[in-house]
């Protein structure tokens, strides 16, 4: 399944969040099908951030990868600029085939080993705006495409932290939200052809990760852990999600994406399985296929 191919050939992804990390990796693995990727962030140009990448590099290699690459520069706390993205979208591709909402705020004070009462609020904040607040806005948009076209998918990332504790009230609290908001997208756009998932991605190798394995307390650990995959591994899995015929089935779901990949045959770029951590990070909340609509 990681293999390229064309069998994503026609089809228009948003991927948010693409200068680096999962969502660079996601927008290259969409690629390698034959896809058009929308890559949207805030580093334009290389040199624009502290840490590598930047959307020019990325639609670089999207199209190296044999996809066709578009660059958009999209700040996720501006609401009038992701509205202005999905209307590019439909004024030049007139359809959208899949959105994958992955970025999120990542401030320093996240992965302080302090009480949440010693934190910022404006960076508490922040981390909502972007990864619930805006992953709302911008699905909202999508459907909006997507819904009359008869077909689409929205993704969204989240992981393990939705029912463990991982660094920060906030981030777990928006992930929580994200698997949540996930699901109820899938109640209510069950019939339409649309359909929508959260996939828990696991410790993934992003540049920043990779600086805070050297600075966060407990991180250095992780650093050669066979559990961590590339910033590809999910695109893969999510690219074969994509390509499911029968995804619809899944919609409302929470999934692992290490257990995904085991579905459909999917491995990390270096053929590596990646494991489930279930057994010790915990399962999630919200299967697939409970999509009855209920007044409470």
């Amino acid at each position: 399944m990681g293999a390229a191919s064309d069998r994503l050939a026609g089809k228009v992804a948003l991927v948010t969040g693409a200068s680096r990390g999962i969502g660079k990796g996601t927008a290259l693995a969409l690629a390698e099908h034959g896809a058009t990727v929308y890559v949207t962030g805030r580093t334009v140009s290389p040199g624009d951030h502290a840490l590598p990448g930047s959307l020019e590099e990325t639609v670089a290699e999207v199209n190296a990868r044999g996809g066709r690459g578009v660059a958009v520069a999209m700040d996720l706390l501006d609401d009038a600029q992701i509205a202005s993205v999905f209307e590019q979208v439909q004024r030049d591709e007139g359809r959208l085939d899949l959105l994958v909402n992955n970025a999120m705020s990542i401030p320093d004070s996240m992965t302080q080993r302090v009480g949440f009462w010693d934190k910022s609020l404006a960076d508490g904040w922040q981390i909502w705006d972007t990864g619930v607040r805006a992953a709302f806005v911008a699905a909202w948009h999508a459907a909006r495409i997507m819904v009359p076209q008869g077909s689409g998918l929205i993704a969204a990332l989240s992981g393990y932290v939705g029912v463990t504790y991982t660094y920060d009230v906030v981030f777990g609290t928006t992930k929580g939200a994200t698997d949540r908001m996930m699901r109820d997208m899938g109640h209510e756009l069950q019939g339409t052809g649309v359909s929508a998932v959260s996939l828990w991605q696991g410790f993934t190798y992003t540049e920043r990760a990779t600086e805070n394995l050297k600075s966060v307390p407990g991180m250095a650990s992780q650093l050669n852990s066979a559990v961590g995959s590339s910033p590809e591994f999910p695109g893969r899995v999510i690219a074969a999600l994509a390509m499911d015929p029968e995804v619809a089935a899944k919609s409302g779901g929470t999934f692992i994406n290490a257990e995904l990949a085991a579905e459909y045959g999917v491995t990390d770029k270096d053929e590596r399985t990646i494991p489930s951590l279930r057994e010790t990070r915990g399962a999630p909340l919200w299967a697939a296929g409970d999509t009855t609509w209920r007044a409470q």
